[in-house]
């Protein structure tokens, strides 16, 4: 492209597709922020002591109520697993804390369509269950005590904490209490709100910042290039699933910020797992590696980021073959990226948009009041 028209069109596609999806945001951390309020995590150090499919379970469960930040999860599973959880169900909920959350399928939904909403969930299940699988026999024993030790040692430098009690033993009337209680309730699902959008913003930005610029500098047939589309059935769907990770991994984005990806990787010919399983690597890009080996030491980290890749692939594999069973994978002609074609205009997108921007100030305002009466 000419001077610097690429830059603007990098920058449009990524400011369109933002605009396209921001109720979508909106909603979705709307929702996130309501099941961290109300859901409890104090006692899931309690619960995550052993590697049973009831800790697992429940871990898994935990990481669906959490934010999907890549790097809070990567945190505060290193804060569990620090406090006394075991090291499979500390994995277990990071990835349920990036792949099992609301704003998640919500714009993956909106961006793909229902079937990849379907498979983000059922694949990662598979996921986790073939991670179990893998931490159980190749994982030493001895390691994660030894990765205990270097976490413990490391400090507590969790990015959550829980919004601060405002319990001062005074009393007073019991309707004057009970309307306390529920402005206080709004103000922490607020602060909730906004936090996980302080967590995020970075990560959506560049999402959709480099999605733009890839699709406006990337010819189709480089991408094109990199997936086998024919030939061996058995091939092409193994080498899709490993390639996918390691395009993840190389672009640095994570959490809801790859999705737009997703939608331009699909657009220009990787197949239905490989989409799956470059969903999942957000918990690989380089600078979360380099936090892993800083939590639990070099041998761990290199024992947790090969079981990771491996689990992702075979989870995309899993799912692709799982689809193709049930006639779920879209065939036909693949509709253009949504990257490449978002547009701004008078339509139901903008309305929702206005009303998620109304949404979002006013939780703004009870975030600010909160904060000056604390």
């Amino acid at each position: 492209m000419a001077g610097g028209f690429w830059l603007w069109m990098g920058i449009y596609h990524g400011v369109a597709m933002f605009w396209a999806t921001l109720w979508a945001l909106v909603l979705g951390f709307g929702i996130s922020a309501a099941l961290q309020v109300f859901v409890s995590k104090e006692r899931m150090t309690q619960l995550l002591g052993r590697s049973g499919l009831k800790e697992i379970l429940v871990a898994t469960g935990f990481g669906a109520a959490s934010s999907s930040c890549s790097y809070a999860a990567a945190s505060i599973g290193r804060s569990a697993f620090q406090k006394g959880a075991a090291l499979v169900p500390a994995l277990a909920f990071m990835f349920a804390s990036t792949n099992l959350v609301v704003e998640l399928g919500a714009v993956l939904w909106l961006l793909m369509g229902w079937q990849f909403v379907l498979a983000e969930v059922i694949g990662a299940f598979v996921l986790i269950g073939v991670m179990w699988l893998l931490m159980s026999i190749v994982f030493p024993k001895e390691l994660e005590e030894k990765a205990r030790r270097r976490s413990a040692a490391d400090g507590d430098d969790d990015c959550c904490h829980p919004p601060p009690s405002n319990d001062s033993g005074a009393t007073g009337n019991h309707e004057h209490h009970h309307i306390e209680a529920h402005a206080h309730g709004w103000a922490r699902l607020a602060n909730a709100f906004w936090m996980d959008w302080a967590m995020l913003w970075k990560e959506l930005v560049a999402g959709f910042l480099i999605a733009g610029f890839l699709a406006a500098l990337v010819p189709p047939d480089l991408w094109k290039g990199l997936f086998i589309e024919s030939g061996n059935p058995s091939l092409r769907l193994i080498e899709n699933a490993a390639v996918g990770p390691i395009i993840a991994i190389l672009s640095f984005v994570c959490s809801v910020g790859n999705i737009p990806l997703a939608s331009l990787l699909w657009a220009n010919g990787i197949s239905f797992g490989g989409v799956i399983s470059f969903i999942y690597a957000d918990l690989l890009v380089i600078p979360l590696i380099l936090i892993y080996w800083k939590y639990f030491g070099g041998r761990a980290t290199f024992y947790i980021v090969v079981i990771f890749y491996v689990s992702m692939v075979a989870a995309g594999v899993i799912v692709d073959l799982i689809f193709t069973v049930l006639n779920l994978i879209p065939q036909g002609v693949r509709p253009a990226s949504a990257i490449e074609h978002a547009t701004f205009g008078w339509n139901y997108t903008t309305w929702l948009d206005f009303v998620a921007i109304a949404i979002a100030l006013w939780l703004w305002i009870l975030k600010m009041r909160s904060s000056r009466s604390i």
